[in-house]
């Protein structure tokens, strides 16, 4: 029998979601059944997790990125896709996933005080049992009861710190608390006992309503998770009252008596925020709900905690602020309109909370793109899939309806891209350099493999720019002669440019791009002659939120000092990131010099954040006028450490790195409320030969994440091949 002919699958993009598509149909499993090549306009792959070395080798990222422990699909891949490549530890710096990957078990969150200063309160997460990736075993974490058990537990965690006081937590400092946060590990009576007991307890206490002292509210939420225990049936709405006996007998107790304690304050805001949710999933009836946490998403977060009980001042708080920053929901990127669905950020909380394993946040060894870009790129090179770089796809052409026979679904004809550059001799591109030994991808195309480069390289060329539209050639591929598949995997905000006829045609996407919205997003990197203990943060490494905005999110670096190649070498490192707001007018985003004008906007945010704003994180890193003192900034070009600038030089900022998210494939994709239904699944299949992969399809966190995106490209993958099995996404179907 003749050989059959390969599938030919053509992946549009270099994101996470494209990447994890090609990765699953790529595997050694299908042998090779799938001929997959991959379109992406530029150098190197990555979309908005991007990363590339800049001058003396320093990691430059398009933003502040930290993994999840409960990102369960994205370290499976991860985990797979180093083990498959067997890098050679003797001369490979990381050479394994935890070579690349170690835990961050620490978040701070800023708390704002009457006088209008900033302390900061800094909660420890304990490792969870396993590691992300590993098989789920058969407590399955995903369930609605099991996230309302865990929640029970933190808040009798936390009425345990506040019954203690001061002695509940350690202090760091003046300015700071740190709190060891997570569910105890508390033994459950087994499902075995009678619930006769509680039952009777629960009756008197209902008759009581009220509970009078901090004991028997620890004792009455013991109660309740013993109810929340596998296995264990007890009415739902003796559940609920309990619960709202609790929940009145707290408030009346707590927030008086804690009123004047700025720390403890901050706890009783994290058990009233848990409470609400709880009474909420009760309410609401997500227990039974087939719809899940979605059923919630019409509402914005905070409005849907409110209604469920939870104060004005917990609704101001840090944990919520910091919910909020964490995912940039703010529409058009105005902190006047914070705007979060409620479904989304339910699980988004409870997964990171309660199902993240081995660490609630996991930080690189290098840049994204090193640490995962590379090897997948490497990998997939490996298993025979084509890259063709430098192809800015320009528009998805859908057969003509006249030309379907009866009954035929609607396919993509053809895709047109523009030729950005050709490599010399007719060759591949090359995109990887080497930094001692560890594959990275740079900041800026090597021109020397191109034809022209050199002019390409006078003439400024900005691959990666949609408002550069300068080609050399374009290029048309068409069904069953290029192409058998599509899996459209650029971001939702390219989907405008480059899908008018799928948008023309078809209302859902015309709903899709009309509802779904997306934000610009500002970071900025900064490296310092002095660490940060001489700088006056004298806590852990972590990453902190809810703090001044812009930029209200920042993380110590320093662990990737190593990784660079300074003639002076810095001692700290920090990323700072945050929403960019939208301009008011949009003839602007056609200009020119849009993007030009938008880079000069956020390295004036950063100077002026810096100037203003800094001494409330590093003390004793500005002046006695409490300007930021510049010469603290390391420049690339030095040789000596004796080179200072004056301490007023803002200039020097200009050695430095910082990016303007603006680019449309580069803006971050919002969850506002009411717009979860307009996603499209990339297992719909409307049309015969196309799938979409992103973090803007339906995908089970419906969120801007790395997950969500590996999810779908994992859905994607499935949708062409039957492949990974549904059951094997883990968690795309849970609440």
């Amino acid at each position: 029998m003749p050989k059959q002919k390969p599938i030919r699958v053509a992946v549009i993009g270099g994101g996470c979601a494209a990447i994890s598509a090609a990765f699953e149909l790529s595997r050694p499993a299908h042998k090779g059944k799938y001929q997959v090549t991959i379109y992406q306009l530029g150098w190197r792959l990555g979309g908005k997790g991007a990363s590339g070395r800049g001058p003396a080798d320093r990691i430059e990222e398009h933003g502040l990125h930290l993994w999840m422990g409960s990102y369960e699909n994205a370290f499976r891949l991860i985990r797979e896709c180093y083990v498959e490549l067997k890098r050679d530890r003797r001369k490979c710096r990381i050479a394994d996933w935890r070579d690349a990957f170690s835990p961050a078990p620490f978040i701070g969150l800023a708390k704002r005080s009457r006088n209008g200063t900033y302390w900061n309160f800094l909660s420890y997460f304990p490792p969870g049992d396993g590691l992300p990736g590993d098989p789920i075993d058969e407590n399955d974490p995903f369930t609605v009861t099991s996230y309302l058990a865990r929640t029970a537990s933190i808040v009798r965690t936390l009425l345990l710190a506040v019954q203690a006081g001061r002695s509940g937590r350690t202090s760091t400092n003046e300015g700071g608390a740190t709190y060891q946060a997570g569910p105890s590990h508390k033994s459950m009576p087994n499902s075995g006992e009678s619930a006769d007991d509680p039952a009777k307890r629960i009756a008197r206490l209902l008759r009581l309503g009220l509970i009078a002292t901090t004991a028997g509210l620890i004792e009455a939420v013991e109660m309740l998770e013993t109810l929340l225990a596998p296995r264990l049936t007890y009415p739902l709405d003796g559940i609920a009252q309990l619960l709202e006996v609790i929940a009145s007998s707290a408030r009346r107790q707590i927030e008086a008596m804690i009123e004047n304690d700025p720390e403890l304050l901050v706890l009783w805001q994290g058990i009233d925020l848990a409470m609400a949710s709880m009474r909420g999933i009760l309410r609401f009836g997500l227990i039974s709900d087939p719809r899940g946490f979605d059923a919630i998403n019409d509402y914005d977060f905070r409005e849907w905690l409110r209604i469920n009980g939870a104060s004005d001042k917990s609704l101001e708080s840090p944990f919520i602020r910091g919910a909020y920053d964490l995912v940039f929901a703010y529409e058009n990127g105005d902190y006047q309109r914070p705007r979060h669905g409620a479904g989304v950020a339910l699980r988004g909380a409870l997964r990171m909370l309660f199902s993240s394993r081995g660490a609630i946040f996991w930080k690189m060894h290098a840049g994204m793109g090193d640490t995962v870009f590379a090897p997948m790129y490497e990998l997939l090179k490996k298993r025979g899939v084509g890259f063709r770089f430098f192809h800015r796809l320009e528009r998805v052409r859908l057969a003509d309806p006249a030309d379907l026979a009866p009954g035929e679904r609607a396919y993509v004809k053809a895709l047109e891209f523009d030729v950005q550059a050709k490599v010399r001799n007719g060759k591949e591109y090359e995109p990887l350099i080497d930094v001692d030994g560890l594959p990275c991808w740079p900041s800026r195309p090597d021109y020397s493999q191109l034809i022209d480069g050199s002019s390409f390289e006078s003439e400024k060329r900005d691959f990666e720019s949609h408002w550069d539209r300068r080609r050399i050639a374009t290029r048309i591929l068409r069904v069953a002669e290029d192409f058998d598949f599509v899996v459209l995997g650029v971001g939702l905000g390219a989907i405008p440019y480059v899908c008018q006829e799928l948008i023309e045609r078809d209302e859902r996407w015309r709903d899709m791009v009309k509802h779904l919205k997306t934000v610009n997003t500002q970071a900025y990197q900064i490296w310092l002659r002095e660490d940060m203990e001489q700088l006056g943060w004298n806590d852990p490494p972590l990453a902190l939120s809810a703090f001044v905005q812009p930029f209200e999110t920042w993380a110590d670096m320093s662990h990737l000092i190593r990784e660079e190649r300074w003639k002076v070498s810095p001692k700290a490192i920090a990323y700072f990131c945050s929403v960019l707001k939208d301009p008011l007018s949009p003839r602007e985003v056609s200009a020119d010099n849009y993007l030009v004008q938008r880079r000069l906007e956020v390295r004036e945010n950063a100077i002026r954040y810096l100037n203003r704003e800094i001494g409330q994180l590093w003390p004793k890193a500005t002046t006695q006028q409490g300007k930021f003192k510049w010469d603290l900034l390391i420049d690339s070009n030095e040789k000596a450490p004796g080179r200072r600038a004056c301490a007023g030089d803002e200039a020097r900022f200009d050695s430095q790195y910082w990016t303007a998210n603006v680019n449309p494939s580069e803006r971050y994709v919002l969850s506002l409320p009411g717009t979860q239904k307009y996603r499209i699944s990339p297992l719909d299949n409307t049309y015969d030969n196309l799938t979409i992969a992103g973090d803007w399809t339906t995908c089970g966190l419906d969120a801007g994440c790395v997950e969500a995106a590996v999810i779908s490209g994992r859905l994607a993958a499935h949708a062409i091949s039957s492949s990974p099995a549904l059951e094997d996404i883990v968690a795309f179907d849970h609440p």
